[in-house]
């Protein structure tokens, strides 16, 4: 697995527009592949007051197209994700990042579940709390907190309409399962991964 990251250039005018239609970044990331198969996660990144397009991808992308459509021409850093996943040990702590996208889904009558969207905190934590226990980690409500909740109503190039709630989580986990946990990181978590949902990364905590 690679790591990248690419510098995003606001002051274009198709990077703000991306910024609220992300059906143009993931465009942009499938394109960047020759084969259409493959895992690939994305998420757009502020670090420092700069925004970034991270890309976890089986291989390496050809960046080209997103720098020329979004990027501010500097070269997209990669990394191999391997040494990181080696690390994952049981037991050990994490600070995390995690875009996603929190739902539920409600049963009707004729059978077919609906799908809704967590919006209040409480339930946004919850869901978080039920993703860490299927996905091999566990986080407390005073080390885990959401710091941005935004709504994206966007048209995709077939036409059809698309509403999607996106939640930033930070804070500190803890690894219950290395096998799962490592499954999380490649895989990503929840709904709406096309659209920026799902990356979760992990640096090891301070003092650990």
């Amino acid at each position: 697995m690679i790591l990248s990251r690419i510098a995003l250039d606001t002051a274009k005018r198709p990077t703000m527009l991306a910024l609220y239609n992300p059906s143009m970044f993931h465009g942009a990331v499938e394109q960047a592949f020759a084969l259409r198969t493959g895992r690939r996660l994305w998420r757009v990144d502020t670090l420092q007051g700069e925004r970034y397009l991270l890309l976890l991808s089986e291989n390496a992308p050809d960046c080209t197209g997103i720098v020329r459509q979004f990027g501010t021409g500097e070269v997209p850093e990669m990394c191999d994700y391997a040494p990181l996943l080696e690390r994952i040990e049981q037991g050990s702590r994490w600070q995390f990042r995690l875009r996603a996208n929190p739902t539920y889904s409600k049963s009707r009558a004729e059978g077919r579940g609906s799908v809704h969207a967590h919006t209040s905190p409480e339930h946004q934590m919850r869901w978080l709390q039920e993703q860490g226990a299927a996905h091999g980690f566990s986080v407390a409500e005073d080390t885990a907190y959401s710091t941005q909740m935004r709504w994206y109503t966007f048209t995709k190039k077939a036409g059809s309409r698309v509403r999607l709630l996106g939640v930033t989580y930070e804070g500190l986990l803890t690894v219950t399962d290395v096998q799962a946990f490592r499954e999380a990181l490649t895989n990503g978590i929840g709904r709406g991964k096309a659209y920026g949902m799902g990356l979760l990364t992990v640096m090891r905590s301070r003092g650990v």
